[in-house]
């Protein structure tokens, strides 16, 4: 009976088009594929390792497709003000522009991501501000990594 329970839920999970998340099915032109960015670029490395653990092989030679990063860019905007008059709140804003170009030279117009996260500034802990910030920072360039590969995922797949 428990073998019949596992069975039924098994074949229930996979009819309904459940997957594990980051799980992934690259077009045949993904096999391959080579990332050009600024050198010592934080986000190259995230998303080489996107594309490493969603089955891509990351080369070092342009004659495959290439996922070239034109500018990443973080900015922030003030959301609220304390009773004093200083930021209390700050949106931060991380901007990816890239563009794919194919093995034969055709480049794709160039596309934005944006990544938002909200932050609360307090100047009385200013060290600990600065370390929560870099975390979300951090965090923000891994969410635009794996935006950046789904969107290559649906462009190839068009």
């Amino acid at each position: 009976m428990r073998y019949l329970v596992v069975l039924l839920l098994s074949l229930m999970l996979t009819a309904c088009g459940f997957q594990l998340r980051d799980s992934y099915q690259l077009p045949p032109q993904l096999e391959q594929v080579h990332i050009d960015a600024p050198a010592f670029s934080e986000l190259k490395q995230a998303v080489h390792q996107r594309f490493t653990l969603a089955g891509a092989e990351v080369v070092d030679t342009a004659d495959t497709l290439t996922v070239r990063i034109i500018s990443d860019a973080l900015d922030r905007r003030a959301l609220s003000l304390s009773r004093s008059g200083q930021v209390a709140e700050y949106e931060l804003i991380y901007t990816v522009w890239y563009e794919l170009i194919s093995s034969n030279g055709q480049t794709t117009p160039a596309q934005r991501i944006e990544v938002y996260r909200d932050y609360q500034d307090d100047p009385n802990f200013a060290l600990a501000k600065t370390r929560e910030r870099e975390v979300l920072v951090a965090e923000m360039r891994e969410d635009a990594a794996r935006q950046l590969l789904r969107q290559v995922i649906t462009q190839l797949a068009e």
